[in-house]
């Protein structure tokens, strides 16, 4: 494949801003940027929008330097760097892009060679594009904590999230039992199979953790991904095993009431998993164990019928930072 390095647009972010409608990118022409030793050039096809990015851009993020072209995930194709990766169609994310280097909304980017990898024959573009940071984080939390495993109960508080619908795919491809704790009746979207629902909307903690018990036969789950952090985290608490892991990625309250004799005597195990600390090589790495789930069919990306371009990219924003169902991405 042959792809000319001509001029493509690019959005940057020049200064911190206090709100969302402040926001005031610059849509600019950008030239095919000159390649340091071990880097190579990815003409963007494709790149999630994700809440990080929304947030870097605004300067709520840490490290997030200005100015920049934001952006964590993509999907391209490889048109400079080695010659063994000229034309490979690639997929990734990273904690360092579009937060510490020019990221992926953009026509290109820039890359180590030892972050590309190559996406999953099966995925189109825009679906490669858009798994990244959720998958990643959901990935991580797994790996830190043990990876499900048949016989395990794995219970995902806020499962209709993106990281949640990530999660809950991650434990079923790998044979645990599933729970799927959100405001709905029903689990809608993919999961490899089948997965047990608690409709979180109108109960208290213990009701939740009643649940928990009763679809685990009494013994509750091996693994909480908690993916809203302190509006679950009673619930959580008295619905792991015994010696069981509770994963968090996010809180709305920094301040809990934390019971430790809980704590120590259930064994329990707390997993904290920040994906920014994860740069483009190593979210990348994570990425491609994941692929041959896509491959198979075990896991699929999310529905993005969200589809925008730069003239409306804060449109995209607003519509992620407000928290749209669906997954939003940019097509280039």
């Amino acid at each position: 494949m042959t792809i000319s390095k001509q001029n493509l647009r690019a959005m940057r972010f020049n200064s911190k801003v206090a709100s969302i409608d402040e926001l005031a990118p610059s849509i600019e022409v950008q030239q095919p940027p000159i390649l340091k030793r071990e880097e190579a050039l990815v003409r963007v096809y494709s790149a999630g929008v994700n809440p990080s990015d929304v947030k870097a851009a605004l300067g709520i993020m840490p490290k997030a330097i200005f100015p920049r072209i934001p952006g964590r995930d993509f999907s391209g194709v490889v048109v400079d760097g080695p010659s063994d990766w000229l034309g490979k169609e690639i997929w990734g994310s990273g904690g360092d892009v579009g937060i510490t280097r020019d990221g992926s909304h953009a026509g290109w980017l820039v890359l180590p060679v030892s972050a590309l990898h190559e996406k999953p024959r099966n995925l189109n573009f825009e679906e490669a594009g858009s798994v990244g940071v959720p998958f990643v984080t959901a990935y991580e939390g797994f790996r830190r904590s043990g990876l499900p495993m048949p016989g395990q109960t794995v219970a995902v508080m806020g499962a209709n999230g993106k990281v949640g619908q990530a999660a809950v795919q991650v434990a079923a491809m790998n044979g645990a039992q599933v729970i799927a704790v959100q405001r709905t009746e029903r689990y809608e979207t993919f999961s490899y199979a089948p997965v047990d629902v608690v409709n979180a909307k109108e109960l208290a903690p213990n009701e939740i953790a009643e649940k928990i018990l009763q679809l685990s036969n009494g013994k509750g789950a091996d693994i909480i991904y908690n993916t809203v952090g302190s509006a679950y985290f009673e619930a959580a608490n008295k619905s792991l095993a015994k010696g069981g892991t509770q994963i968090f990625i996010a809180t709305q309250d920094r301040a809990i009431p934390f019971d430790i004799f809980t704590f120590y005597r259930g064994m329990h195990t707390f997993v904290g998993i920040d994906t920014l600390a994860l740069d483009c090589i190593e979210s990348t790495k994570l990425l491609n164990i994941l692929r041959p789930g896509f491959e198979s069919g075990k896991l699929k990306p999310f529905e993005s019928d969200k589809v925008f371009d730069l003239d409306n990219a804060l449109e995209a924003y607003k519509l992620v930072l407000g928290g749209v169902q669906k997954r939003v991405v940019f097509k280039f």
